[in-house]
């Protein structure tokens, strides 16, 4: 059973342009909980996933540990406002970057820094992020695509890098000139996230569709997809249902990466509607803010 709980946020947002599997029966739907401060751990058994609009999510596992993927927050305008200050995400012991875009690394290095927290990155962003000064060494963790990590320990979640279909420019802007600079990013990858419990995400970071997502799904078996179905930038709403009905069939998926912008169009009405009706996935749409315990 799914439990929603609402976090109260302090303003509207506007838009602004960005550069931005086991297969099984659907789970009953979500009922509403009570609201839970930020630093709340997870009930027992329980994954929490927090949503930030956008790519940007929190994933606390059944056994405390908070891991934060894509955490564009403090400008990103489908961030609730309570949210785009750091220290409001309370703990961070982890930090997961799909690729160096701006709306994806966003406020990754000084997250770390607040948190001294890692950031792990499976496409090699991590030499460029500690050559031009983003971030010390010591918090810049390398591994490589299909490579599995255990930052935590044995005991503690596992944490793979996939195959992802995009591009990952690094564009910062240069202290010394104030000109934009463009670096060499690393590859676009997502990310399988097991829990303590075998529970696995599977953050899809910006991808389009491809055919081995048959081959990640077959492998790793996701329990629930963070798809992107905004289309311009990654897979739109049809895509995204091929890859959810025909090549991943999770038990959960959760669209992300959609109306940030005016080109990100697609919509999860949309996504729906392509998966069609007997779908074995339940589709659960989340506000910027809420969070869902599995």
């Amino acid at each position: 059973m799914i439990r929603f709980r609402a976090v109260a946020v302090a303003a509207a947002v506007a838009f602004a342009a960005a550069t931005l599997a086991a297969c099984g029966t659907p789970a009953p739907p979500p009922t509403a909980v009570a609201q839970a401060p930020a630093t709340t751990p997870a009930a027992a058994g329980k994954t929490e996933v927090l949503w930030l609009g956008h790519a940007a999510v929190r994933i606390t596992s059944p056994g405390g540990k908070v891991i934060v993927i894509d955490p564009w927050l403090s400008t990103n305008p489908k961030t609730p406002a309570g949210f785009r200050q750091l220290p409001a995400l309370g703990k961070v012991d982890l930090i997961l970057v799909t690729h160096a875009h701006s709306d994806h690394l966003g406020d990754a290095p000084a997250l770390a820094q607040l948190n001294n927290a890692p950031i792990y990155n499976g496409g090699g962003m991590g030499h460029a992020l500690v050559s031009l000064g983003m971030v010390p060494a010591a918090l810049a963790q390398r591994f490589g695509k299909s490579g599995t990590v255990m930052p935590f320990g044995p005991t503690g979640p596992k944490i793979t890098a996939v195959h992802a279909e995009h591009a990952s420019e690094l564009v910062r802007k240069n202290p010394a000139t104030g000109k934009d600079e463009s670096h060499y990013g690393g590859e676009p990858v997502g990310y399988i996230v097991e829990m303590e419990n075998g529970f696995r995400i599977w953050h899809m970071g910006d991808t389009g569709l491809f055919g081995d997502m048959r081959l990640i799904g077959e492998r790793y078996r996701p329990d629930l997809v963070l798809i992107p179905i905004g289309d311009h930038s990654t897979m739109g709403p049809q895509d995204a249902a091929i890859a959810v009905r025909d090549l991943i069939r999770p038990r959960y998926a959760i669209p992300i990466h959609y109306q940030t912008s005016p080109q990100l169009r697609g919509t999860p009405a949309e996504f729906n509607a392509a998966l069609g009706t007997g779908a074995a996935t339940q589709v659960i749409v989340p506000q910027p803010g809420e969070k869902i315990d599995f």
